[in-house]
């Protein structure tokens, strides 16, 4: 066993067009001449990081050749702070001998603070890791100091090499893109899941009982950065389980779902808005089949706030989880874009719904994502997604129609235009069941217009409004429980996306 203890003396700062980066001096091992099968070589290292730290530090691994497996493990201190201050908090992941510049050619893994340990080798890997050879050259151990205690982030870190002959290496098998599906139909899915792939506790099987549990038609996988779960899924789908991969791609300044991307792919999260590198990680998510969708943009936890703008986004996340406080405010500025989009005469940003569910208790398909597609297909699905031909729902239980009707007979649906002049007559008409008590609102570009009473204990029920064009550029619908009900007074139990009216 070898100790080295990294002091500031062999430090090297550099930026490499994202965030700042630290590198540290390197961890060698002895050449493998001579080691017998299984033979184990292990290396402790200790340092200790300051308050202000880059958001990724390296540590540099020489692994010299007939490595069979990598396995690091590590701990740090976790001092008392005063109420108001952040504490210690350390991420982890490694980077092979291809390097760690933007982009992940070198990407092994990550697991972020959901393990103290991992392990590489050709046939396996932990969680949240991709199996491969351990090839010889310089790996990096990717250490992200999320937050720092006033009194620094003392850490330890141990590297153990074992020697002999790789594994046999397993080709992935990845899902369908396509179920059964039912035609042209209304589809339900959740795009935001996590599973033991980063920091959930449920396996892939568990997942996917549970979205059939919760009436779900389709999902996506989106773990947080990494893509190694992708593999995992294709014993989950099913002719009526659609299973999309993507990832969570989360960076210092807000986290975004990529929905649907091909198998494989990787999307790099090093950066920060400052560092004007999103634009080129949103066309990689678009160039590999995914859409961009921007995740609780208003979520009030350390770098989850999204702080990239919209112009590369295909949908934003207004409503995540348990209807809470930062969802209402994230409604209200999402509505604020649809305003924008009026005004400036330009494509509009629809809205979804995901439960973004880790573990028990979080409820899988609450809420829901239900989208008009063609069939169940990724692309389909996409599509429908893109076009906000959809509305969210708290769970299987909500189902919505919504409709406005011109003069003439002319009809529009969700996330459609009724192409009519300004002062043609129209009726907004919103059908729905599996809301009892609730009261439904309809919403235009000048604020709530109708608000209903509530509907019947039996939970089903129409309502109706007439208006013009020239009065409201657009309708959506809100339908929100009693005042009394929820975390949040009024707390939604479905929301459509808008119908735009004239031409």
């Amino acid at each position: 066993m070898c100790e080295d203890t990294h002091g500031i003396g062999r430090r090297a700062l550099f930026v490499t067009g994202a965030a700042a980066a630290l590198t540290l001096g390197p961890v060698s091992f002895a050449a493998a001449d001579g080691q017998d099968q299984g033979t184990q070589e292990t290396a402790t290292v200790r340092g200790t990081l300051p308050p202000g730290s880059p958001d990724f530090v390296y540590v540099p691994v020489e692994v010299p050749t007939g490595v069979r497996e990598i396995k690091v493990s590590y701990t740090y201190d976790r001092p008392s702070v005063p109420a108001g201050t952040t504490g210690n908090a350390l991420d982890i992941g490694i980077f092979d001998q291809h390097g760690t510049e933007l982009g992940g050619k070198g990407f092994r893994g990550w697991s972020g603070g959901a393990r103290t340990e991992f392990f590489v080798r050709a046939d396996d890997a932990t969680p949240g890791y991709i199996p491969g050879p351990v090839g010889a050259g310089t790996w990096h151990i990717a250490l992200g100091p999320y937050t720092v205690a006033p009194q620094g982030l003392a850490y330890e870190l141990t590297i153990t090499l074992t020697y002999g002959e790789p594994g046999t290496p397993v080709r992935p098998v990845y899902p369908p893109s396509r179920a059964k599906g039912r035609g042209r139909d209304w589809y339900r899915g959740d795009c935001h899941l996590h599973s033991w792939y980063s920091d959930g506790r449920r396996t892939p099987a568990e997942i996917a009982a549970l979205a059939r549990a919760a009436g779900l038609d389709f999902i996506n996988s989106s773990d947080h950065n990494t893509h190694s779960s992708h593999p995992h899924w294709a014993d989950q789908a099913g002719d009526d389980l659609l299973i999309m991969l993507g990832e969570e791609v989360t960076t210092r300044n807000g986290h975004v779902v990529a929905l649907g991307t091909e198998p494989g792919t990787f999307v790099d999260w090093r950066y920060r808005a400052r560092d004007n590198r999103f634009g080129h990680f949103a066309h990689q998510i678009h160039k590999a089949g995914g859409l961009v969708v921007p995740a609780h943009p208003h979520a009030t936890c350390v770098g989850c706030a999204w702080k990239f703008g919209f112009g590369e986004a295909d949908a934003v996340e207004v409503w995540n989880g348990p209807y809470t406080p930062d969802d209402e405010v994230a409604l209200s500025a999402w509505d604020a874009t649809l305003v924008a989009s009026v005004r400036d005469n330009r494509q509009w940003l629809p809205g979804m719904g995901n439960s973004d569910a880790h573990r028990d208790p979080d409820a899988v398909g609450s809420p829901q994502t239900v989208v008009l597609a063609d069939d169940l297909s990724r692309e389909a699905v996409q599509e429908g997604l893109r076009a906000g031909r959809s509305y969210i729902a708290e769970s299987k239980n909500v189902t919505l129609s919504f409709t406005a009707t011109g003069g003439r007979g002319e009809q529009a649906g969700i996330g459609e235009r009724l192409a009519v002049a300004p002062d043609t007559p129209v009726t907004v008409r919103l059908e729905a069941s599996g809301v009892p008590r609730c009261t439904v609102r309809f919403v235009t570009d000048q604020g709530v217009l109708l608000a209903s009473d509530p509907l019947p204990v039996a939970g089903s029920g129409a309502v109706e409004w007439q208006t013009t064009p020239s009065y409201a550029a657009y309708v959506r619908a809100e339908i929100r429980h009693e005042t009394a009900a929820g975390p949040v007074p009024g707390a939604l139990a479905a929301l459509t996306n808008p119908i735009f009216l004239g031409r």
